[in-house]
């Protein structure tokens, strides 16, 4: 399919050649699912943890003689039912993640691809290189373009006076192809990426 080709100053640089078999797929929602699925698991540390019974410091000793007070029976001072006392089945350091087939990864990012090319939300500019790393101006020209939330992949490599620009641009996120991912394309409303990161898409996922 051919799509046209923007420059960052709003004017046109010609046209370019997509695959459909990168990015003209059928989507399937249930894929797209299982990819977000698997990667938000991955992203999490594991690292929560709490105190059970058996590790808080509290005396084991019987609190009061077991019958006649009127009172719940108790034998310890660290069952969760006390202040301070270990909680029971909490939390522990584990993994989360969760298998995901290699073909299923690439088919989701296929298909979060071509999902925006459906809806015409997929922007192909010829490079996103600035010649100096100024916020303001790099606003100035998402402002004429209308990218208000967007999602830029660039080639092997980005390039720093841009990547410094969008340091601090609200709803913008810059990635190098390599970092291409599912969540980070639906995220946001536009995908925006360069000639050099749809040869390299194309390379990958083909």
């Amino acid at each position: 399919m051919q799509i046209d080709v923007v420059t960052l100053d709003n004017g046109q640089a010609g046209s370019i050649d997509l695959s459909d078999e990168v990015f003209g797929v059928p989507v399937r929602a249930d894929i797209l699912s299982r990819a977000v699925t698997w990667q938000l698991a991955r992203a999490r540390a594991g690292t929560h943890k709490v105190k059970g019974r058996s590790e808080v410091r509290a005396t084991g000793a019987k609190l009061y003689k077991q019958k006649g007070t009127g009172r719940a029976r108790h034998g310890s001072r660290r069952p969760g039912v006390f202040r301070g006392g270990g909680r029971a089945f909490g939390p522990v350091p584990r993994s989360h993640e969760i298998d995901l087939p290699k073909k299923v990864r690439r088919l989701a990012l296929k298909c979060a691809l071509s999902a925006k090319q459906a809806e015409g939300k997929l922007v192909i500019v010829d490079s996103a290189a600035l010649d100096t790393p100024k916020t303001a101006e790099l606003v100035r020209r998402l402002g004429a373009l209308g990218w208000g939330s967007a999602l830029v992949i660039d080639g092997a490599a980005i390039d720093a006076n841009f990547r410094n620009a969008a340091r601090n641009v609200p709803h913008l996120d810059v990635l190098p192809s390599v970092g291409a991912n599912v969540y980070d394309i639906l995220r946001r409303d536009t995908l925006v990426l360069t000639k050099a990161a749809v040869e390299a898409l194309e390379a990958r996922l083909k």
